[in-house]
């Protein structure tokens, strides 16, 4: 009997398992703009962003700077060279979830770049998926738009 009970639960497991991807392969598909650039994944209401804000620890001195990357730049942060591919921010109606894909590499004097971190990290939970080094932290912040020129005058 507890064969068959067990059967089951695995049945059931499987059913749910094949829900929960059917449910999300449904809402994941690209949504382009006019010019065909990729801004998210429809039906979940995420739009993909032109700017990363990192936060930055520097452990031996204790400085915190944050780091506004426009997507497809690398910025330095100390020995580090920090690359924003991708940045994904909720609508403000749904449940708050930030995330981003970096690459992370440490660029030394006199060495070749060595790569540290290849990735997503989410906003909401720093300590899933962060950077583990001895001198930096690296964290995500926010995503957000490039914000409209207002210098011209008009």
């Amino acid at each position: 009997m507890s064969s068959g009970m067990g059967c089951r639960c695995r049945m059931a497991g499987g059913l749910l398992a094949a829900v929960v991807i059917a449910a999300f392969t449904q809402a994941s598909a690209a949504v382009l703009d006019k010019n065909g650039s990729f801004l998210g994944r429809g039906g979940t209401g995420e739009r993909e962003n032109r700017i990363v804000v990192l936060r930055g620890l520097d452990k031996v001195t204790a400085r915190i700077s944050d780091l506004e990357i426009p997507i497809g730049e690398t910025v330095r942060f100390g020995s580090l060279l920090i690359k924003a591919d991708h940045c994904y921010k909720r609508p403000p109606e749904e449940f708050p979830e930030t995330s981003a894909f970096l690459e992370i590499d440490e660029a030394r004097p006199g060495e070749a770049a060595r790569p540290l971190f290849r990735g997503w990290m989410l906003a909401s939970s720093p300590g899933l998926s962060s950077l583990e080094h001895p001198v930096y932290d690296v964290w995500v912040i926010d995503c957000r738009t490039v914000a409209p020129d207002t210098s011209s005058g008009q």
